[in-house]
């Protein structure tokens, strides 16, 4: 007799619900964000969910997300006019990549005051560039491999959420006007990441763990690559961000351009 197999597709219902922001309530934020380049494109919107979440359904959780009829109702991508406009078309397949995400305070930036990168005044290290005169070793350390700094943080520590957001704020969008000090980058990094994240604390131990599971995702549709957008460009981003226990979750998004000018 044939062995018979089965799977099964969990499926999660969605609704749009109200939520505040600090980092888009924040006029200091609001300013910096304005500053590189990335005010109007980033964007946050949060959801409520019906079933029990598991790390190991993320795939099932995004592909019912971008399939759910009040989520494409609701969701906003931007087109390349830099317009805010709905999915224009069904989503047939996502792909998902879950991201570690276990930091818990900021130490994971302490080896950057450790090495050529950052001076003990938080300011930031010119280099020598032949396309970008202001270049200078944080970008560098952030994207050059072969840059003697880029393994002071490791390979691990990279993948956290707490760094991938720390990178996409010093990358900045496409008029990004880079900082000569490290401290607004980490401070803002602190701020988003503690509006994005849940954690909890161990009533005995005290301790405090991250309870949230980090997807990166991009849906396409019959015409392929459709959310966060048509082009792939490293600081074009969306992450889903669940909070099991509220089942709450918040679509972290940010399209690569040209920002607000003004706040």
């Amino acid at each position: 007799m044939a062995e018979v197999t089965c799977s099964f597709e969990q499926t999660f219902s969605f609704t749009p619900i109200e939520k505040t922001f600090s980092f888009l309530q924040d006029k200091d934020t609001l300013q910096l964000l304005l500053k590189w380049s990335m005010l109007g494109r980033i964007s946050a919107q949060c959801y409520c969910f019906d079933q029990k979440f598991y790390p190991y359904s993320g795939k099932d959780f995004a592909q019912s997300f971008f399939k759910d009829p009040d989520v494409g109702a609701s969701l906003r991508k931007m087109e390349a006019a830099g317009a805010w406009v709905p999915l224009d078309s069904p989503v047939v397949s996502v792909e998902v990549e879950p991201v570690p995400c276990t930091k818990v305070s900021m130490d994971l930036f302490d080896p950057i005051y450790t090495c050529e990168i950052v001076r003990s005044s938080g300011h930031v290290l010119k280099c020598y560039h032949e396309a970008y005169p202001d270049y200078d070793e944080l970008r560098r350390m952030l994207q050059d491999e072969d840059s003697e700094n880029y393994h002071v943080v490791g390979r691990e520590e990279r993948a956290e959420f707490l760094f991938r957001l720390f990178k996409h704020l010093s990358l900045g969008g496409e008029l990004c006007q880079y900082e000569d000090v490290v401290s607004p980058y980490i401070d803002t990094t602190k701020l988003i990441y503690k509006d994005l994240v849940s954690v909890k604390k161990d009533p005995e131990t005290k301790e405090i763990s991250v309870v949230s599971t980090v997807l990166k995702v991009c849906a396409y549709d019959a015409s392929g690559r459709c959310y966060p957008a048509r082009r792939d460009q490293e600081q074009t981003f969306a992450y889903m961000i669940v909070d099991p226990f509220k089942r709450h979750v918040c679509l972290f998004y940010h399209c690569y351009g040209v920002g607000t000018f003004t706040l």
